[in-house]
């Protein structure tokens, strides 16, 4: 299974979404729906928060006021901060209930408004955004929902900006036309990726990453962040370190567009110990590795990335770092790599292996021009 986490701003048009993939056999697990059975009549979450907030957030017959709430909870970021103590927890552990009695080759749909806010996003195979303008969104809220605007406002300022949720998202959706575009959108988005990406998972396919060079691009910083926490999630302590590598951690510089990924763990042993991890989350074994690490890629179609697993204390985690660090610093080196990675690539025939032999020399004087550097200074 995969799990997929769809979010975006309140009024953003995330049903839409939702029910487009749902109707395609997505499994859904919806946080509003979650969020509004644990604090149901009876429950110890509504009883918390009436502690917590007063009993003039309880309707008459006893139930939960949520303008009442609102009203107290949304002031200011303390009062949030102890709402989202009381709920998130309850909210959690009736999530993972029902995220474990999904099928085993699902495609879990997890519908949180707060994706981005409760920092959740690495949990995720995949984290789709639907974006609408805020002051659309705030239109929408009043106009069709009937929500008071400056309570529409002060729940569009409490939640997350969009650079926070462009920096988690693999899938944006813009959602400033039609519901029929942003549903045809979703769709292309099922067909295109959810659906392979599920089936990799489940034959430990790696996705074939693309062989040419392009122009640096920006988001590489964002992508490789959103890797590295990934992986973070997925092998917890069993690492050592894991970092951002290669040419798409290097600002400016071209690069074939593949995410080069490092863990760096104990020793051999425990690179064998994440193998099924690191497959189960996304990123099966690839047969051929060098020796002493193991040698991870994307099933995602949609995101071609390498995983390197290392003794965190060998020469080539060190080595990955300063030649990383040193390209970083020296423009001429930039340069010169860059132009050794075009005359690879033209021989290497679109094969991997011919293009990453073609580099060595390179690397090898480049070893050696660090460790000069490192000595003397």
């Amino acid at each position: 299974m995969i799990r997929v986490g769809l979010t975006g701003g309140i009024g953003a048009g995330k049903s839409t979404v939702a029910k487009t993939f749902i109707e395609r056999g997505a499994y859904h697990v919806d946080a509003d729906s979650i969020a509004r059975e644990v604090v149901a009549p009876g429950t110890p979450g509504l009883a918390r928060l009436a502690q917590a907030f007063g009993p003039e957030i309880l309707a008459a017959d006893g139930s939960l006021d949520r303008p009442a709430l609102a009203a107290k909870a949304f002031v200011d970021e303390e009062s949030r901060t102890l709402l989202n103590s009381i709920t998130h927890p309850l909210i959690g552990q009736r999530t993972q209930e029902l995220t474990d009695a999904a099928p085993d080759d699902a495609i879990i749909l997890h519908d949180v408004p707060l994706l981005v806010e409760g920092h959740m996003a690495p949990f995720y195979h995949l984290v789709v955004v639907v974006h609408t303008d805020a002051q659309v969104r705030l239109s929408r809220l009043v106009e069709l929902r009937g929500m008071d605007p400056d309570d529409a406002r002060q729940r569009i300022g409490a939640q997350a900006t969009d650079e926070q949720r462009r920096r988690v998202a693999d899938v944006w959706l813009d959602n400033s036309g039609t519901p029929d575009r942003l549903a045809s959108a979703a769709r292309q988005v099922w067909e295109d990726r959810l659906t392979p990406f599920r089936d990799n998972v489940a034959d430990r396919t790696p996705v074939p990453a693309p062989l040419e060079l392009v122009d640096h691009d920006p988001d590489w910083e964002a992508l490789g962040e959103r890797v590295v926490n990934r992986l973070w999630a997925l092998v917890g302590q069993r690492a050592q370190r894991i970092d951002h590598i290669g040419s798409t951690a290097v600002p400016g510089l071209a690069a074939v567009p593949v995410i080069d990924v490092q863990i760096g763990v104990a020793d051999p042993a425990a690179a064998d110990d994440l193998i099924e991890t690191l497959a189960d989350g996304g990123f099966p074994p690839v047969s051929s590795a060098a020796a002493g690490e193991r040698f991870h890629s994307s099933a995602d179609p949609g995101r071609p990335v390498n995983v390197y697993v290392r003794s965190a204390d060998g020469a080539d985690v060190r080595f990955a770092l300063d030649f990383r660090d040193w390209l970083i610093a020296d423009e001429s080196a930039r340069a010169e790599y860059l132009a050794v990675k075009k005359a690879a690539l033209a021989g290497a025939n679109d094969d991997p292996v011919s293009y990453a032999v073609a580099k060595k020399p390179f690397l090898d004087r480049a070893l050696a021009r660090i460790t000069q550097g490192l000595t003397e200074s």
